[in-house]
């Protein structure tokens, strides 16, 4: 079945990114609502989107409905929800641009190279310093939205991990 429950939940976190991405930049659209709740409506909406995450993976896994749809629609969701709550916040000058910069190279080199993976009949899964990176990302995007400190902290604290796991990923790439 390809709308499965694991599938549907990472659809609902495609939509969820481009309206989390709006409450972090589009301030004027919102000119009677005080900047605080739109982060908080942002906030929201990220931790939704973090939470279909959750359980798209464990339900596929747990019940076995991993699709080939799921396969593209899972990482696919996580970088739109991330790449918009990773500019908002650059936008919004709260998160450094070079830890950015990193991120997001890093993310689309390896996305790249997954995609290469496949047409060479090989598979990457994700790693579990994979999973680590994005539960840390997530981590940095709320503190950094919700201003909270450390914020800057995990943020680069993601940095480190995203990079090292990219490098994980480059050296499966080349024993396969």
């Amino acid at each position: 079945m390809i709308l499965n429950i694991p599938n549907i939940l990472a659809l609902i976190r495609l939509l969820i990114a481009p309206f989390m991405f709006l409450f972090l930049v589009n301030r004027d659209l919102f000119p009677n609502i005080h900047p605080s709740w739109l982060d908080f409506f942002a906030a929201f909406l990220f931790v939704l989107a973090s939470i279909t995450d959750f359980f798209d993976g464990y339900i596929a896994r747990e019940f076995n409905q991993i699709t080939q749809l799921g396969k593209i629609l899972d990482p696919l969701a996580d970088k739109m929800l991330t790449l918009a709550g990773f500019l908002g916040l650059m936008m919004l000058e709260r998160a450094n641009p070079w830890a950015i910069y990193l991120i997001l190279t890093r993310e689309f080199f390896i996305t790249g190279l997954r995609v290469a993976a496949v047409g060479e009949g090989k598979e990457i899964s994700a790693s579990f310093l994979g999973k680590t990176k994005t539960v840390i990302q997530m981590f940095a995007i709320g503190f950094l939205i919700m201003n909270w400190p450390f914020g800057e902290v995990l943020l680069w604290l993601a940095v480190a991990i995203t990079l090292y796991s990219g490098y994980e990923y480059i050296r499966e790439y080349m024993k396969q």
